[in-house]
């Protein structure tokens, strides 16, 4: 039986999943005063990903040839971008976090893990804007925050800047609420 282009329509359930449609949810470390970035992030992420991983390798030789095994699985850096407020609020509450973790006026800083690392979520929602997966970050951090560029030549735009966060691991759930990681 030949393929169609009405058997790829059947298959391509609700029309297909849009990069558009997504919400990401950060909390903040216990005694990080962030004001509104915790509710401000919902609408001012603009771009996000839903997470990779890796499966390593083992090379294993044997007798002129290689055996190859699975390995650890690990994580790539998560990054979201934002939309920069007038005040600050998401750009001042990444800054404060990372100040927190490693203070810029003496190299001090948190170094209990539990105190400087929270919890994130980025999920996919459909077209009426129902969460079909969720994907929930644990031992979130802020590594890299990146710069914002300014300059006279640009109007009609609004700054924007990256975070890169490091995490220890993710789940991923359904809209049933069903693990699947």
């Amino acid at each position: 039986m030949a393929n169609t282009i009405d058997d790829f329509k059947n298959k391509l359930t609700g029309g297909g999943a849009r990069a558009n449609r997504f919400k990401v949810n950060m909390t903040f470390p216990g005694g990080l005063t962030v004001g509104g970035a915790t509710s401000a992030i919902e609408y001012l992420c603009s771009s996000a990903q839903l997470p990779g991983q890796t499966i390593g390798e083992i090379q294993v030789p044997f007798r002129g040839r290689n055996l190859y095994v699975a390995g650890d699985r690990t994580f790539e850096a998560w990054t979201i971008t934002c939309y920069n407020d007038i005040e600050f609020q998401i750009r001042n509450a990444f800054e404060m976090w990372m100040n927190m973790i490693n203070k810029m006026s003496d190299n001090s800083g948190t170094s209990t893990p539990a105190g400087y690392q929270a919890n994130a979520t980025v999920q996919q929602l459909n077209q009426a804007g129902t969460a079909v997966m969720t994907y929930e970050f644990f031992g979130l951090w802020p590594q890299t925050l990146g710069n914002i560029d300014v300059s006279y030549e640009t109007t009609d735009a609004i700054e924007t800047f990256d975070c890169t966060f490091r995490y220890n691991y993710f789940e991923a759930a359904n809209a049933a609420g069903d693990i699947t990681t």
